[in-house]
């Protein structure tokens, strides 16, 4: 065999071997990204656990990734919202109003929240609020809606 010929099928081998190196790095980063791992120091490993994480603990055989919504909640206080930044986690917490104008007890409606987007409003809520965006699970987001419906809603940097 000619030596041009060797030299040809080892690149040829070469390739074959980064190619397979290459699908399998893909498919192992592919499924730790649907299993919600991800890497250290990732967005996946900072927040909360989530559904699928403490279903894979307990045991079950296939977790299901939780969907996370976009929720717009109005924040009493706009000197609060000024402070976050998109990525900030907090909790929302509801305080009912009674209808002599007193503040009922207070409750937590959401915990480890993030912050998606922090909009930058024009006009002035006649109630002195602010609006800010949070990613959050859909029952989640179930909750804030109602809860700011019928209460006053304050957040706290987690």
């Amino acid at each position: 065999m000619r030596r041009g010929a060797q030299r040809l099928r080892l690149r040829r081998a070469m390739r074959r071997r980064r190619r397979s190196l290459a699908a399998g790095l893909a498919m192992t980063a592919a499924a730790l990204a649907a299993m919600g791992q991800g890497l250290p120091g990732g967005s996946a490993a900072a927040g909360p656990p989530t559904a699928s994480a403490s279903a894979a603990a307990s045991g079950d055989p296939a977790p299901r990734p939780v969907r996370m919504v976009a929720a717009p909640v109005r924040i009493a206080d706009a000197a609060t919202v000024r402070l976050l930044r998109p990525g900030d986690r907090v909790d929302v917490i509801a305080a009912a109003n009674s209808p002599t104008g007193e503040a009922g007890e207070p409750r937590v409606v959401a915990t480890g929240a993030r912050v998606a987007r922090v909009p930058q409003s024009r006009e002035t809520s006649p109630d002195g609020g602010a609006l800010v965006v949070l990613s959050v699970p859909r029952s989640t987001a179930t909750a804030l809606a109602g809860a700011g419906a019928s209460s006053r809603l304050a957040v706290t940097l987690c």
